[in-house]
C-alpha cells in the first residue's frame, strides 16, 4: 500500500504540491492528469525518494518517510530507491552501451543475476516492445520512440514493487503504445503497483484503476478511473477533460 498524507513540497518561496492525500492499493494502476506545471513530476519526484518533501508522511509497504528521514534515516531512503522504479521524460539511457547492454547492467551488478539469465530476460522485454532486432543498437541509433521502450524495460528488468511512469507513450505510435499498454498489464499481474502521469486518457482507459487530476499542486479530484472519465464531479476536472 502507498499512503501519502498531507505532503507539501516547495522550491524556494513556490509551494509546488499542496496538501496532496492519496492511497494506492498494491498491485494496481494509478493515472495523474493534468496540464502541464501542475505538480505532477514533481510528486513522482518525492514518491520514489529522488526530492525532499518539507511536509507529510509518505508510508510505503513497511517503510514509513517524513521530512526528517532525509536528516536522520538516509538507509531509508535508500531503501525506497531500491523498492521502486522510475522512468521520466528524460530517459538517461547510458549513451556507452546498447539497447541490451542499458538493460542487463542493474540486474546483473545490483540483482546479482548471471548474465545469461540478464541478457534472456532483457532479449524478451525487447520483443514484446518491438525491438528485438535493436538489442545491439545504441542510444543515438535510436529514434525517441524506441529509446523509450528501451528506458522502459530497462525498469521493469528491475522488478520494482513500484514502478513510476512520466509520460510513457509521448513519442509512440499507436501500435507502440499498445505494446507497452499490454507490458504494464502483464507487470501488474504479477503483483506489483504503477503510478503514470500521461496526457493520454486512451492509454490510461482500461489501464488505470483509479485516476487523479491535479491542478496547481493539488488534487482535485481523486476516484474508480472510469467514473472520473465519464462522471467528473469537479468543474475543474470536467473542464479539462472537455478541452485537453
Amino acid at each position: 500500500m502507498i499512503r501519502i498524507n498531507n505532503l507539501n513540497k516547495r522550491i524556494k518561496s513556490i509551494q509546488i504540491l499542496k496538501n496532496v492525500s492519496l492511497e494506492i492499493p498494491v498491485g494496481k494502476v494509478l493515472g495523474i492528469i493534468g496540464v502541464s506545471g501542475s505538480g505532477k513530476t514533481t510528486l513522482l519526484m518525492c514518491l520514489c525518494g529522488l526530492l525532499k518533501f518539507e511536509e507529510g508522511v509518505l508510508n510505503l509497504n513497511s517503510l514509513t518517510i517524513n521530512p526528517d528521514t532525509y536528516n536522520n534515516e538516509m538507509e531509508k531512503i535508500w531503501e525506497l530507491r531500491k523498492e521502486t522504479g522510475v522512468v521520466f521524460q528524460h530517459l538517461h539511457l547510458f549513451p556507452h552501451l546498447s539497447a541490451l547492454g542499458n538493460i542487463i547492467e542493474a540486474p546483473i551488478h545490483v540483482l546479482k543475476k548471471s548474465r545469461t539469465e540478464a541478457t534472456q530476460e532483457a532479449l524478451d522485454l525487447l520483443a514484446r516492445v518491438g525491438l528485438a532486432d535493436s538489442a545491439d543498437k545504441y542510444p543515438d541509433q535510436l529514434s525517441g520512440g524506441e529509446q523509450q521502450r528501451v528506458a522502459i524495460c530497462r525498469a521493469i528488468a528491475m522488478k520494482p514493487k513500484i514502478l513510476f511512469l512520466d509520460e510513457p507513450t509521448s513519442a509512440l505510435d499507436p501500435q507502440r503504445s499498445a505494446d507497452i499498454r499490454k507490458l504494464m498489464n502483464d507487470f501488474v499481474k504479477e503483483g506489483s503497483t504503477l503510478v503514470i502521469v500521461s496526457h493520454s486518457l486512451n492509454f490510461l482507459k482500461g489501464l488505470a484503476d483509479t485516476l487523479a487530476y491535479m491542478e496547481s499542486g493539488e488534487i482535485i479530484e481523486f476516484g474508480n478511473a472510469e467514473e472520473v472519465i465519464n462522471f467528473p464531479k469537479d468543474p475543474r476536472t470536467k473542464y479539462f477533460l472537455e478541452h485537453f
